[in-house]
This record gives structure tokens, C-alpha cells and sequence, in this order.
């Protein structure tokens, strides 16, 4: 079999993983000369913990074992099982802990609810003032920049990966064949269009006005090195009210009275935070989904964000590096893990995790290539 993968982010990559990896042929089309989007802007994070119970938390435990296991055969994915701590500085946190943990997926989540000295014993770097943190075992972490260069690295080794950037992708020709703007034209046995965000153009005339997928920009930013390990991802209370897992009366209670910092609410923000390859911090993010969106940042988020890594940290952040805006798209039904089409014979629409996405590709990858028989 011969598959042509349009996208060359996260989500069309794993395809493309999956695809070799049971043996056929692949030819991944990429617009750029190499992924620019969203599976590059991002924390790399393997996030089990805020996710929704049912499938979309099997989805997320599925994809978690199928990148331990990516991992160790890509050392450049920079994959590390770090866990994560959400540290709680008022009651009112730790009771919507306390239901997390208490719920009945919990033990697959690997929540448990530490004291302020285990959570530093874990995590030295956090110093700062909090009364005691929900840890996620099952958490993980890639390196964003360079996950997917260095799968498809892995790839070209097989004998059986072409990878095509800087093309693209114009037209669906007959069956399962596209023509690029260069004008060739690709044939194979399937087409995945894996395309992120890119919603218009050849996604519109496919997929029709009506794709139940939109589009979110968010802010993050980078810091120089910590000068010290941060062992863990960390995360923030707001991380609470924005994930599904976390719904309970104890959040209801979180919001009612213990109210939102305005700024944060604005921008709909929750605070994470993963340490890179090279010692520095990714820090975000804001969520925003009316359109148009801004063509610029806004500095407030970022001062925010500042704020509560300080508390957290106990010491002054390391200059901020750099700063960056990013856009995915994600299902209008936010419970739906993504969006898969089949708009032609032979030619199918992936899109629409989410933040998803990073997290959870090698999982939607390998469902695509069970039910398509490869």
C-alpha cells in the first residue's frame, strides 16, 4: 500500500509512523519546508491528567504507551516520563483535588494528593509557597522543536519514507491521488490530510463549509535556562476549571468563591510549565477563539504568568527568550477527541484535537490506520 500524508505536524507524522511501521509506503507533503504550526508552538506535553473520563482518557493512556515506546526507539524525540505537580496554595484548590483523586479513573491517571514537602521532595525547584500539590504519574514530555525532525529522521532510515516540503497540496485527481503546486501529481492507495489549522482552501472544497472544527490562537513564551532541573511539569489551580476531568462541586465552589485573577479570565488562561532540553522554561497559555484573531501579543498574560511561577518557584523567573503566538484547530464538540472524514473515495480528513494533539497523535494515527485496514 501506498499512503500520501498532506501535513507534516504531529498528527500527519504519526501517520506516517504508523503507515511504515505495518510495512507500506509513504509520501508526506508538507507546505513548508518543514512543520511551522502548532505541533512545533507548544509545551511537548504528554498531559494524561486533565483529560475527560471515557474515551478520550483512553485515547491519552493509549498514546502515552505508544510514546514510551517511540521514545526508546527515537532518542531525539527527547521523550521523559516527569510526571507532573499542580501545586494548591487555599482549601478551596485542595478540595477539587481531593475529588480528582477520589475519582474512579484516578489510579489510571496516577493523581495522588502530596503534601507540600513531598511535592519538594519530587521537585526541588519549587520552593515557593503552596500547601500542597496533586501529582500525575502517568504525565510525560517530548521536546516540541525537534519531535518531528527527528521521526522523520527515523523514518527516511526505513527505505520506504518521502518526505516533499515546501509543496502544496491543490487538488484531489481520481482516487486517493493529489496534485501539488508544483504540479505533480502523488498517487497512492490513501490520501490523510492532516493539515492543523489550515482550514480553508482545499479543506473548505473537501470537507464543505460546515466542518465542525475551529480554529484557537494562544500565547506562550520561553525563558534562558532555570540553572537548575525542574523535574516535573507543573501546572496551576486554573488548569482546574479549564480541563474536563476536573468538573465537580468542589470546582463549583473553587469558582464561586475563589474567583478567577481578572486577567486570566480575560484571556482564558491556566499556567504550564515544562523545562526543555536545554534548561530553559515553556511557559503559557491563553486561549482565544473569536475571529479575526489579533495579529500581535499582548503583554499582560505573560505578566501574569510571571507572577505565578514566581510563587511557585520562590525566586525571580529567568529572562523571557522568547515569545510566540500559535494556532490550532479543535472540534467544535469539545468532547470528541478529533475530527476524522472521509471527504473523496480514498481520502481522509484528520483534524481538530485540540490541545490534544501533541498528546494524543500516536493514539489517533493508529485508530486511523486499524480502521482503514493497513
Amino acid at each position: 500500500m501506498r499512503v500520501i500524508v498532506v501535513g507534516a505536524g504531529v498528527v500527519g507524522t504519526m501517520h506516517a509512523w504508523h503507515a511504515v511501521s505495518r510495512g507500506h509506503e509513504v509520501v508526506q507533503i508538507e507546505r513548508e519546508s518543514e512543520a511551522r504550526g502548532a505541533s512545533l508552538r507548544n509545551f511537548g506535553q504528554i498531559w494524561v491528567s486533565g483529560r475527560a473520563g471515557g474515551e478520550e482518557l483512553k485515547t491519552a493512556l493509549r498514546a502515552r504507551e505508544l510514546w514510551e515506546g517511540i521514545g526508546r526507539r527515537v532518542p531525539g524525540l527527547g521523550f521523559r516520563a516527569c510526571g507532573s505537580l499542580t501545586p494548591l496554595r487555599t482549601p478551596a484548590e485542595t478540595a477539587v483535588a481531593e475529588a480528582a483523586v477520589a475519582r474512579a479513573d484516578a489510579a489510571a491517571r496516577g493523581y495522588k494528593l502530596l503534601t507540600a514537602q513531598e511535592a519538594r521532595a519530587l521537585n526541588p525547584a519549587l520552593r515557593g509557597t503552596f500547601t500542597a500539590a496533586l501529582w500525575c504519574e502517568r504525565d510525560a514530555a517530548v521536546e516540541p522543536r525537534t519531535a518531528q525532525l527527528a521521526l522523520k529522521e527515523e523514518l527516511l532510515l526505513s527505505g520506504r519514507y518521502t518526505f516533499l516540503g515546501g509543496r502544496e497540496v491543490r487538488e484531489v485527481v481520481g482516487n486517493a491521488s493529489v496534485r501539488d503546486d508544483h504540479g505533480d501529481v502523488h498517487t497512492g492507495d490513501a490520501v490523510i490530510l492532516a493539515t492543523g489549522a489550515w482550514l480553508g482552501g482545499l479543506v473548505r472544497e473537501l470537507a464543505g463549509p460546515e466542518l465542525p472544527v475551529r480554529r484557537v490562537r494562544l500565547q506562550m513564551m520561553q525563558t534562558d535556562p532555570l540553572g537548575e532541573p525542574l523535574t516535573t511539569s507543573v501546572a496551576d489551580a486554573d488548569s482546574f476549571r479549564y480541563y474536563p476531568a476536573y468538573r465537580s462541586e468542589a470546582l463549583d465552589a473553587l469558582n464561586a468563591h475563589q474567583p478567577q485573577d481578572p486577567v486570566a479570565a480575560e484571556h482564558r488562561m491556566q499556567l504550564l510549565m515544562v523545562q526543555r532540553g536545554d534548561g530553559g522554561l515553556t511557559i503559557g497559555d491563553t486561549h482565544e477563539y473569536e475571529h479575526p484573531f489579533a495579529f500581535d501579543t499582548v503583554e499582560e498574560p505573560y505578566e501574569h504568568l510571571t507572577r505565578v511561577v514566581e510563587t511557585f518557584l520562590g525566586r525571580p523567573l529567568p529572562r523571557i527568550r522568547h515569545r510566540w503566538a500559535g494556532v490550532y484547530a479543535q472540534c467544535t464538540d469539545t468532547s470528541r477527541v478529533v475530527h476524522r472524514q472521509q471527504v473523496r473515495d480514498g481520502v481522509w480528513l484528520i483534524t481538530g484535537p485540540g490541545g490534544r494533539g501533541m498528546t494524543c497523535s500516536p493514539a489517533i494515527a493508529e485508530t486511523t490506520a486499524d480502521q482503514l485496514g493497513w
